[in-house]
C-alpha cells in the first residue's frame, strides 16, 4: 500500500509533467491554428458587376452569413491596367496573410499582353473555385435563333460590319472573338468595355450586335427577355436543367460545336494569396474556400450561373495553372496580342 508521501510524490510528478507539457518543454500542448487577426482585403482585378466581382461578393456574403471567419472580408475593385493594378498590389504584399485575390484569366492575359512585370507564380495559389463558361449572346429583338443563323449573317455582311462587345482588350473576350473569326471566316469590330455588367447593358441597348459574356453576367437580362443565348463555348452542354426563362434552361443552349463553330474556351475563377505566406496561413484559406463551396448558397449560385464546378488546390492546381498559361500564350501569339 502506498504511503501518504508516495501518493504526494506521484501527484507532484504528474503536476510537473503537466507544467512542462504546457510550456512546450517536453510534451507539446495543442497549438491553435492560424486565423486572420485583422480584416482581410479581397481584391477583384476587374470592374464592378462582372463575373469576378459577383463571385467575390458571393463568397463574402456566404462567409458572413455562415460565420466562417471571425474577421471581416473587404472586397476592393482594382481594375486598372486590365487588372494589373490588383495583381501588383498582391505581389507587393509579400508575407501579408491578410490580402487575397480572386482571379480570372487576365491572370495570364494581362502580363502577356502588356509586359507588366507579373506572373501567377508571384502569388500563392489557394483554390480553383470553378470554371466559368462563355456564351454567345444577341439582343432578343433580333431575328437570330441559332449561332449558325447569326454567324452566317455576319459573314454575309462582310468584314467589320457587326460589333462584338467584350470586357477589356487583348483579354478573354477578345481572344475568344478572334477564335470565332478564325473558325467561321468572319470579322467583327471588337468594342471593349470595363466589365461584364457594362457589356450586357450595351447589348440590351443595341450598341453592339453580340457578346461572349459569362452566364452570370447576362442571366438577369435573359430572364427578362432582353437577351438571347445562341451557344456555349464548351465540349458539352451545361448540365443545369431547371428552367431559367419560361421555356429554356441552361441545358437547352447548344454547344457552339453543334452550330459548326469549333472553338472552346473556359475561364478560371480562382483564389490566390500574397507570396511568402506560411503553410499554416495557406491552409486556413484552402479550408475556408472548401467551407464556402459546401454551403447551399454556393451550390445554388453555381446552378444559377451555370458554372463548370471543377475545383482543385495544391499540386493539382499548380499543374493546371502551368498548362493554362501555356495555352493562353499560344492563343495570344496566334492572335498577335503578345507584348512586343
Amino acid at each position: 500500500m502506498k504511503s501518504f508521501q508516495d501518493e504526494l510524490k506521484t501527484k507532484v510528478v504528474a503536476a510537473a509533467v503537466a507544467v512542462i507539457a504546457a510550456a512546450g518543454l517536453g510534451l507539446s500542448a495543442p497549438a491553435h491554428a492560424w486565423e486572420p487577426t485583422k480584416p482581410v482585403e479581397f481584391v477583384v482585378p476587374a470592374g464592378t458587376g462582372g463575373g469576378a466581382d459577383q463571385m467575390a461578393r458571393l463568397i463574402q456574403g456566404i462567409i458572413v452569413k455562415n460565420n466562417l471567419m471571425k474577421q471581416t472580408l473587404v472586397v476592393t475593385n482594382k481594375s486598372g491596367g486590365a487588372g494589373a493594378e490588383g495583381f501588383m498590389s498582391v505581389k507587393e504584399a509579400k508575407g501579408d496573410p491578410h490580402k487575397i485575390i480572386i482571379t480570372l484569366s487576365n491572370l495570364f492575359t494581362t502580363p502577356l499582353a502588356t509586359g507588366v512585370p507579373f506572373n501567377w507564380k508571384d502569388m500563392t495559389p489557394v483554390s480553383m473555385m470553378a470554371l466559368d463558361q462563355f456564351v454567345l449572346w444577341v439582343n432578343a429583338d433580333k431575328p437570330y435563333k441559332t449561332a449558325k443563323e447569326y454567324l452566317d449573317a455576319v459573314k454575309a455582311a462582310g468584314p467589320n460590319k457587326f460589333k462584338m462587345g467584350g470586357t477589356g482588350s487583348k483579354q478573354e473576350d477578345q481572344i475568344l472573338t478572334v477564335g470565332i473569326e478564325k473558325a467561321t471566316g468572319t470579322k467583327f469590330i471588337y468594342v471593349p468595355f470595363q466589365g461584364g455588367g457594362a457589356v450586357a447593358v450595351q447589348l440590351v441597348g443595341g450598341h453592339v450586335d453580340s457578346t461572349v459574356n459569362n452566364p452570370i453576367e447576362a442571366v438577369a437580362q435573359w430572364r427578362a427577355g432582353k437577351l438571347r443565348p445562341l451557344c456555349v463555348f464548351d465540349d458539352t452542354r451545361m448540365p443545369y436543367k431547371a428552367k431559367v426563362t419560361d421555356t429554356q434552361s441552361w441545358n437547352d443552349i447548344a454547344t457552339c460545336k453543334e452550330a459548326g463553330v469549333s472553338t472552346d474556351y473556359v475561364m478560371l475563377r480562382g483564389i490566390f494569396a500574397a507570396p511568402g505566406i506560411s503553410a499554416e496561413q495557406l491552409k486556413f484559406y484552402v479550408d475556408l474556400m472548401n467551407k464556402v463551396r459546401a454551403t447551399p448558397e454556393w451550390k445554388e449560385a453555381m446552378e444559377n450561373g451555370a458554372f463548370n464546378q471543377t475545383n482543385m488546390s495544391g499540386a493539382e492546381f499548380t499543374k493546371w495553372l502551368t498548362a493554362a498559361e501555356n495555352l493562353h500564350r499560344d492563343l495570344m501569339k496566334e492572335a498577335g496580342f503578345l507584348a512586343k
